[in-house]
């Protein structure tokens, strides 16, 4: 359920939102149907060839209807990507907190990031490619959350860079960039439904970038191998 804080960025001074009478409880699930629907027709059909109309009959709702929640795409479009991207963010900083070790806070990450995704593919898919179809103050709210999220995780990369050798010289920025394309290239091929469970990749991209950063398994003495099956 989107929070009062959700439905106040980008455009709060003319938001339909604030002039409806609908119990909030109500109003809220039906604003996010109407976001569901609306993210399945986008990663579908694309920023631009999607259309309000389509997201009316994906939701199952009149053209008025979607108009009465939404004044335009792009506020669909704002709202789906702030969504997620705040929840990634606020997800991280919760898993974080109180752990030091950098080892295990990268691993805490990519678990985050691919159960979220994992639940939300067709959000991972239009914040993968939509990143550049806002402008103005929509694109650069979303760059300041999409920066910060980039900030803690480099930060985790810098700190497991200090546990390698000094002769290892390593582009943590390349690294962090190279662990995200990682991460959000999983809705091309990756069905959280069969095969691997969300948890059990989580693991395994966490012990394949660990090894290939430190050149050894990131992987504690004593701690259990990968596997499918939550701790």
């Amino acid at each position: 359920m989107l929070s009062k804080n959700t439905e106040q960025p980008f455009g709060s001074g003319t938001d339909v939102m604030s002039r409806t009478i609908e119990p909030r409880e109500t109003y809220d699930d039906r604003l996010n149907h109407i976001l569901e629907a609306a993210t399945r027709v986008i990663a579908r059909d694309g920023y631009e060839k999607a259309t309000m109309r389509a997201v009316a009959k994906a939701a199952d709702v009149s053209l008025a209807g979607i108009y009465h929640y939404f004044e335009s795409k792009e506020r669909l479009l704002f709202l789906i990507q702030f969504r997620a991207f705040n929840s990634l963010l606020n997800n991280l900083k919760e898993k974080l907190y109180g752990v030091e070790d950098p080892v295990k806070q990268l691993r805490l990450m990519v678990r985050s990031h691919v159960s979220y995704f994992a639940a939300n593919m067709p959000a991972l898919k239009v914040c993968s490619h939509e990143l550049e179809s806002l402008s103005g103050p929509a694109y650069e709210e979303l760059r300041h959350i999409r920066h910060e999220y980039y900030e803690q995780t480099r930060n985790i990369v810098d700190r497991i860079a200090l546990k390698c050798e000094p002769t290892n010289k390593i582009e943590c920025h390349v690294a962090t960039m190279c662990l995200f394309g990682m991460l959000n290239w999983l809705y091309r091929w990756y069905n959280p439904s069969a095969g691997r469970s969300p948890h059990g990749l989580a693991n395994l991209i966490s012990e394949q970038f660990l090894t290939g950063l430190l050149g050894q398994s990131g992987m504690p003495n004593g701690e259990e191998e990968a596997t499918d099956t939550p701790s």
